[in-house]
Protein backbone atom coordinates (compact mmCIF):
# COMPACT_ATOMS: atom_id res chain seq x y z
CA UNK A 1 0.00 0.00 0.00
CA UNK A 2 1.39 3.70 -1.33
CA UNK A 3 2.60 5.52 1.75
CA UNK A 4 0.18 9.02 2.06
CA UNK A 5 1.54 11.94 0.87
CA UNK A 6 2.35 15.05 2.81
CA UNK A 7 -0.05 17.47 1.71
CA UNK A 8 0.88 20.70 -0.13
CA UNK A 9 0.37 23.48 1.42
CA UNK A 10 0.11 27.09 0.01
CA UNK A 11 1.08 29.70 1.84
CA UNK A 12 1.61 33.79 1.84
CA UNK A 13 4.44 34.74 4.00
CA UNK A 14 4.73 38.18 4.53
CA UNK A 15 8.40 39.48 4.22
CA UNK A 16 8.92 43.05 6.09
CA UNK A 17 11.35 45.49 4.16
CA UNK A 18 13.06 45.51 7.60
CA UNK A 19 13.90 42.35 7.43
CA UNK A 20 15.62 42.62 3.95
CA UNK A 21 17.42 45.93 5.15
CA UNK A 22 19.27 43.57 8.05
CA UNK A 23 21.67 45.69 10.29
CA UNK A 24 21.37 48.19 8.06
CA UNK A 25 19.55 51.55 8.99
CA UNK A 26 18.34 51.66 5.25
CA UNK A 27 18.33 49.78 2.18
CA UNK A 28 18.90 46.48 0.91
CA UNK A 29 21.52 44.19 2.98
CA UNK A 30 23.39 41.30 0.78
CA UNK A 31 23.87 38.81 4.15
CA UNK A 32 20.54 39.54 5.02
CA UNK A 33 19.24 38.42 1.47
CA UNK A 34 20.99 35.12 1.27
CA UNK A 35 19.38 34.15 5.25
CA UNK A 36 16.42 34.77 3.77
CA UNK A 37 16.64 32.88 0.40
CA UNK A 38 18.16 29.87 2.49
CA UNK A 39 15.39 29.52 4.43
CA UNK A 40 12.57 30.14 1.69
CA UNK A 41 14.74 27.59 -0.13
CA UNK A 42 14.18 24.44 2.45
CA UNK A 43 10.86 25.05 2.64
CA UNK A 44 10.26 25.28 -1.21
CA UNK A 45 12.50 22.45 -1.38
CA UNK A 46 9.60 20.03 0.73
CA UNK A 47 6.82 20.75 -2.08
CA UNK A 48 5.21 23.88 -0.38
CA UNK A 49 3.84 26.05 -2.65
CA UNK A 50 4.89 29.62 -1.61
CA UNK A 51 4.07 33.35 -2.04
CA UNK A 52 6.02 36.35 -0.81
CA UNK A 53 4.47 39.83 -0.17
CA UNK A 54 7.52 42.07 0.76
CA UNK A 55 7.27 45.62 2.32
CA UNK A 56 9.09 48.44 1.34
CA UNK A 57 10.26 50.65 4.73
CA UNK A 58 13.62 49.77 4.48
CA UNK A 59 13.88 51.93 1.08
CA UNK A 60 11.04 54.22 1.77
CA UNK A 61 9.81 55.05 5.40
CA UNK A 62 7.33 57.82 4.53
CA UNK A 63 7.27 61.14 4.81
CA UNK A 64 4.15 62.15 7.18
CA UNK A 65 4.68 63.11 10.76
CA UNK A 66 8.32 64.64 9.46
CA UNK A 67 7.29 68.16 9.39
CA UNK A 68 7.17 68.91 5.95
CA UNK A 69 4.53 65.85 4.73
CA UNK A 70 3.93 64.55 1.59
CA UNK A 71 0.77 63.98 -0.48
CA UNK A 72 -0.34 60.58 0.97
CA UNK A 73 -1.11 59.09 -2.40
CA UNK A 74 1.99 59.72 -3.41
CA UNK A 75 3.83 58.88 -0.29
CA UNK A 76 2.17 55.51 -0.78
CA UNK A 77 2.78 55.27 -4.85
CA UNK A 78 6.45 55.77 -3.74
CA UNK A 79 6.22 53.39 -1.38
CA UNK A 80 5.10 50.62 -3.94
CA UNK A 81 7.89 51.38 -5.87
CA UNK A 82 9.85 50.18 -3.04
CA UNK A 83 8.44 47.14 -2.66
CA UNK A 84 9.06 46.42 -6.31
CA UNK A 85 12.86 46.94 -5.42
CA UNK A 86 12.97 44.32 -2.48
CA UNK A 87 11.49 42.26 -4.59
CA UNK A 88 13.58 42.29 -7.32
CA UNK A 89 16.61 42.16 -5.29
CA UNK A 90 14.56 38.89 -3.16
CA UNK A 91 14.31 37.20 -6.60
CA UNK A 92 17.64 37.74 -7.43
CA UNK A 93 19.19 35.92 -4.01
CA UNK A 94 16.51 33.04 -4.52
CA UNK A 95 17.92 32.04 -8.30
CA UNK A 96 21.47 32.31 -7.01
CA UNK A 97 20.02 29.80 -4.24
CA UNK A 98 18.47 27.72 -7.42
CA UNK A 99 14.86 28.58 -6.37
CA UNK A 100 12.63 29.45 -9.74
CA UNK A 101 11.17 32.59 -8.82
CA UNK A 102 7.99 35.01 -10.04
CA UNK A 103 7.31 38.87 -9.54
CA UNK A 104 3.91 39.45 -9.88
CA UNK A 105 3.32 43.14 -9.40
CA UNK A 106 0.37 45.10 -8.44
CA UNK A 107 1.84 48.46 -10.16
CA UNK A 108 2.61 47.73 -14.36
CA UNK A 109 6.01 47.83 -15.15
CA UNK A 110 6.14 45.45 -17.76
CA UNK A 111 9.53 45.30 -18.18
CA UNK A 112 10.74 44.53 -14.74
CA UNK A 113 7.76 41.90 -13.65
CA UNK A 114 4.77 40.60 -14.36
CA UNK A 115 1.54 42.30 -13.84
CA UNK A 116 -0.49 40.79 -10.96
CA UNK A 117 -3.02 38.14 -12.51
CA UNK A 118 -4.84 35.59 -10.17
CA UNK A 119 -4.72 32.84 -12.29
CA UNK A 120 -1.32 33.51 -13.64
CA UNK A 121 0.09 33.14 -9.56
CA UNK A 122 -1.83 30.15 -9.21
CA UNK A 123 -0.32 28.40 -12.11
CA UNK A 124 3.05 29.36 -11.22
CA UNK A 125 2.53 27.83 -7.91
CA UNK A 126 1.17 25.01 -9.54
CA UNK A 127 4.48 25.24 -11.34
CA UNK A 128 6.83 24.76 -8.46
CA UNK A 129 7.52 28.49 -8.68
CA UNK A 130 8.29 30.72 -5.42
CA UNK A 131 5.86 34.22 -6.29
CA UNK A 132 7.11 37.36 -5.25
CA UNK A 133 4.20 40.01 -4.78
CA UNK A 134 5.70 43.66 -5.38
CA UNK A 135 3.21 46.82 -5.71
CA UNK A 136 1.20 45.78 -2.27
CA UNK A 137 -2.40 46.17 -3.40
CA UNK A 138 -1.98 48.28 -6.10
CA UNK A 139 -3.45 51.27 -4.28
CA UNK A 140 -2.88 53.84 -2.00
CA UNK A 141 -3.99 53.88 1.59
CA UNK A 142 -3.73 50.15 2.02
CA UNK A 143 -0.47 48.65 4.05
CA UNK A 144 1.60 45.67 2.58
CA UNK A 145 -0.45 43.67 5.66
CA UNK A 146 -3.07 43.92 3.60
CA UNK A 147 -1.54 42.94 0.45
CA UNK A 148 -0.84 39.65 2.09
CA UNK A 149 -4.44 39.43 3.46
CA UNK A 150 -6.05 39.95 0.07
CA UNK A 151 -3.58 38.16 -1.97
CA UNK A 152 -3.67 35.17 0.28
CA UNK A 153 -7.75 35.12 0.12
CA UNK A 154 -7.69 35.22 -3.86
CA UNK A 155 -5.07 32.83 -4.41
CA UNK A 156 -6.97 30.43 -1.79
CA UNK A 157 -3.69 30.01 0.63
CA UNK A 158 -4.23 27.81 3.83
CA UNK A 159 -2.39 30.25 5.92
CA UNK A 160 -0.35 33.48 6.52
CA UNK A 161 2.84 33.81 7.78
CA UNK A 162 3.85 37.15 9.24
CA UNK A 163 7.69 36.99 10.19
CA UNK A 164 8.60 39.53 12.73
CA UNK A 165 11.65 40.59 15.05
CA UNK A 166 9.55 39.07 17.76
CA UNK A 167 8.98 35.61 18.32
CA UNK A 168 5.24 36.04 18.46
CA UNK A 169 2.51 38.33 19.48
CA UNK A 170 2.59 40.34 23.32
CA UNK A 171 0.44 42.00 25.20
CA UNK A 172 2.44 45.17 24.80
CA UNK A 173 5.92 45.84 23.06
CA UNK A 174 8.33 43.13 24.36
CA UNK A 175 10.87 45.76 23.70
CA UNK A 176 9.71 48.32 26.22
CA UNK A 177 7.90 45.86 28.86
CA UNK A 178 9.75 43.13 29.64
CA UNK A 179 6.69 41.76 31.73
CA UNK A 180 4.64 41.71 28.97
CA UNK A 181 2.16 38.10 28.17
CA UNK A 182 3.02 36.39 25.09
CA UNK A 183 -0.32 34.52 23.70
CA UNK A 184 0.43 31.19 21.85
CA UNK A 185 -2.67 31.14 20.51
CA UNK A 186 -5.52 34.01 19.49
CA UNK A 187 -8.70 34.66 17.61
CA UNK A 188 -9.22 37.17 14.80
CA UNK A 189 -11.52 38.63 16.31
CA UNK A 190 -9.35 38.92 19.78
CA UNK A 191 -6.60 40.41 17.84
CA UNK A 192 -8.88 42.89 16.18
CA UNK A 193 -10.71 43.75 19.34
CA UNK A 194 -7.40 44.21 21.62
CA UNK A 195 -6.00 46.47 18.83
CA UNK A 196 -2.15 44.26 19.65
CA UNK A 197 -0.19 45.63 16.50
CA UNK A 198 0.07 42.24 14.34
CA UNK A 199 -1.66 43.38 11.45
CA UNK A 200 -3.62 46.60 10.73
CA UNK A 201 -7.43 46.19 11.22
CA UNK A 202 -8.10 45.60 7.71
CA UNK A 203 -5.42 42.64 7.29
CA UNK A 204 -7.24 40.98 10.07
CA UNK A 205 -10.90 41.71 8.75
CA UNK A 206 -10.01 40.12 5.37
CA UNK A 207 -8.75 37.04 7.02
CA UNK A 208 -11.48 36.72 9.55
CA UNK A 209 -14.03 36.98 6.55
CA UNK A 210 -12.08 34.62 4.91
CA UNK A 211 -11.27 32.27 7.25
CA UNK A 212 -7.66 32.34 6.81
CA UNK A 213 -5.37 31.56 10.03
CA UNK A 214 -2.58 33.76 10.48
CA UNK A 215 1.16 32.57 12.22
CA UNK A 216 3.60 35.51 13.56
CA UNK A 217 6.84 33.97 14.20
CA UNK A 218 10.44 35.36 14.36
CA UNK A 219 12.75 35.25 10.97
CA UNK A 220 15.96 35.02 12.18
CA UNK A 221 15.62 31.86 13.85
CA UNK A 222 17.02 29.40 11.75
CA UNK A 223 14.27 27.03 9.96
CA UNK A 224 11.61 28.98 11.29
CA UNK A 225 9.89 29.30 8.02
CA UNK A 226 10.03 25.84 7.37
CA UNK A 227 8.50 25.16 10.69
CA UNK A 228 5.52 27.38 10.58
CA UNK A 229 4.57 26.19 6.80
CA UNK A 230 5.03 22.82 8.37
CA UNK A 231 2.53 23.88 11.08
CA UNK A 232 4.81 23.53 13.74
CA UNK A 233 4.05 25.68 16.88
CA UNK A 234 6.15 28.35 16.88
CA UNK A 235 5.56 32.24 17.62
CA UNK A 236 1.64 32.58 17.68
CA UNK A 237 -1.48 30.89 15.98
CA UNK A 238 -4.42 33.41 15.15
CA UNK A 239 -7.12 31.46 14.34
CA UNK A 240 -10.53 32.21 12.54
Amino acid sequence: MAKNKKPIRRVVLKLSGESLGGEKSSGVDGEALRLISLELKMAWKEGNQIAVVVGGGNIWRGGRGQGKELDRVISDQMGMLATLINALALQDALEQAGVPTRVLSAVEVAKVAEPYIRRRAIRHLEKGRLVVFAGGTGNPFFSTDTAAALRASEIEADIVLKATQVDGVYSADPHKFPKAKRFETLTLLDALRRQLGVMDSSALALCLENKIPIRVFQMTVPGSVRQAIAGKPVGTLITP
